[in-house]
């Protein structure tokens, strides 16, 4: 097995051709306002994007604008009835109900910026901690999910490991400024259309001719 790293100049070049294959690339789960946005992220934990905006769906079609108060006057039993359709619906439930209430209770109403503060949230790890602070604020962040960490070590910009957080920061070190926001939306699009764990359809990659195909 090829268990070389990219280098810098390799690395911006991989992003470079990532970001003309998809320029518009972004958070695919569906959301009005921030705190429908952790919602659907804490939602999305071994559950596609797809079947979080379809379970919810209803639901903001209901009520738009549905923020956190909603989610706490709703309750938990009555939330689960809406998200049953979910991997993991009973625990999720809990956790959204009480993220909600720590929402209302400890910052006013508003979706934490800070990591800490957002790590704080029941349900919300530092996975979604980074996506919210990617999504709603603008920061450089990348969330390791299924995709990302399997893409990052396929193609050489992390190690091959377990570890999420040593892909995470390996791929934070290696990724050039000028594509830090997307970064990680640019590695999602890729593992999700393109580098599947199985069967990936390399001789439709853009990264083809780069590509050290490690796993």
């Amino acid at each position: 097995m090829n268990k070389k790293r990219l280098t810098q100049t390799e690395a911006t070049r991989v992003f470079d051709l990532l970001a003309k294959a998809w320029p518009d690339a972004h958070c695919e789960l569906e959301y009005s306002n921030p705190f429908q946005l952790v919602l659907a992220v804490l939602l999305s934990a071994q559950a596609t994007d797809k079947s979080v905006n379809k379970a919810l769906q209803p639901l903001y079609e209901n009520d738009p604008q549905f923020d956190a108060p909603d989610l706490v006057r709703m309750g938990e039993k009555s939330f689960l009835k809406w998200i049953k359709s979910i991997g993991l619906a009973n625990t999720k439930a809990k956790n959204a109900v009480g993220m909600a209430k720590r929402i209302c209770d400890v910052f006013e109403g508003k979706v934490p910026h800070s990591q800490e503060d957002l790590e704080s949230l029941p349900g919300v790890g530092r996975k979604t901690a980074n996506v919210v602070r990617n999504v709603l604020y603008g920061e450089a962040t990348m969330p390791v999910d299924t995709h990302v960490g399997r893409v990052a070590q396929r193609i050489g910009l992390s190690e091959i490991t377990s570890n999420l957080k040593v892909i995470e920061e390996q791929v934070l070190n290696i990724m050039p400024k000028k594509h830090a926001v997307r970064a990680h939306h640019y590695l999602i699009f890729l593992g999700r259309y393109i580098c599947m764990a199985r069967n990936p359809q390399c001789d439709n990659c853009v990264l083809a001719k780069v590509c050290m195909r490690r796993l």
